[in-house]
């Protein structure tokens, strides 16, 4: 079946939109924002992966809880980890909740990603280890770090590390990777020896319904395949940044000053 693709006038719409929105000005109330608070890459990949990791939920409560946790591991998250163990990653966060993450599985992360650093010298050796050149997206080497900070977990059921393995969109961890990889007046970047066009769709309720209304998916579920089938829609406009509206689209459905329908309309939505 042929790939679904943007049409001229969508095309053109959403780089209106990007130059419009993708500034640092319209990024409250985001997640994003704890990063540019740190510009030692060693300390921002920390900060990006417990930002990420608990991106759900309430936007409100969602700042609040990463917050709680970077105020916790105070000025240098990389220093905080280095000295950290295992019993005082728990009983620093023993009394802290997330909806349905606990402080033991917010410490258990903690301590794989302590253990991936002192093995691969930092969260992006890890993800490039598992990167090899025939591989087309990020899935093989986000598969290898997910499975290299789960190591602590024992086999345990974990909420903040999905694994593509299992079919899973990882909304999350592909906002991460985002955050990582790109660099713009938005994503701050740092791991640049990946490419942005590997990087996949953040696909959330709100990316899943406006790529529906624009005619990005016919699947039903927002599960990998569909994120795949997204991203290629967008890499048919542009193959080196698929990713590069997504900023500028999720503001549609997280600002109340937005107005998501007079978009879709001028799209054919």
């Amino acid at each position: 079946m042929e790939r679904l693709r943007l049409n001229t006038d969508q095309a053109r719409n959403l780089c209106e939109l990007y130059e419009k929105l993708n500034r640092r000005e319209y990024v409250h109330p985001d997640p994003l924002e704890f990063l540019y608070d740190y510009p030692d890459l060693r300390d921002r990949e920390i900060v990006g992966l417990i930002a990420s990791s608990l991106a759900y939920g309430a936007v409100r409560q969602i700042l609040r809880s990463v917050r709680t946790v970077l105020q916790r591991m105070g000025e240098s998250p990389r220093d905080y980890l280095g000295i950290a163990t295992q019993s005082s990653l728990c009983r620093e966060f023993r009394d802290f909740k997330h909806r349905f993450t606990t402080g033991e599985e917010l410490a258990t992360m903690l301590l794989g990603a302590k253990r991936v650093i002192e093995t691969y010298g930092s969260l992006g050796g890890c993800f490039v280890q598992g990167m090899e050149s025939q591989h087309e997206t990020v899935i093989p080497a986000l598969t290898y770090l997910v499975r290299e900070l789960s190591r602590p977990f024992q086999g345990r059921p974990r909420s903040l590390l999905p694994s593509p393995e299992l079919g899973s969109a990882c909304k999350r961890l592909n906002l991460y990777l985002r955050w990582m990889v790109r660099r713009d007046r938005v994503d701050p970047g740092g791991w640049d020896s990946i490419s942005p066009r590997h990087l996949l769709i953040p696909l959330d309720v709100h990316m899943f319904r406006i790529s529906q209304w624009m005619g990005l998916t016919l699947r039903k579920q927002a599960n990998l395949r569909t994120a795949c089938e997204i991203t290629a829609a967008f890499r048919k406009i542009e193959p080196e940044d698929p990713v590069r509206y997504d900023f500028a689209l999720t503001r549609l459905g997280i600002r109340d000053d937005m107005n998501p329908e007079e978009f879709l309309r001028t799209c054919g939505g």
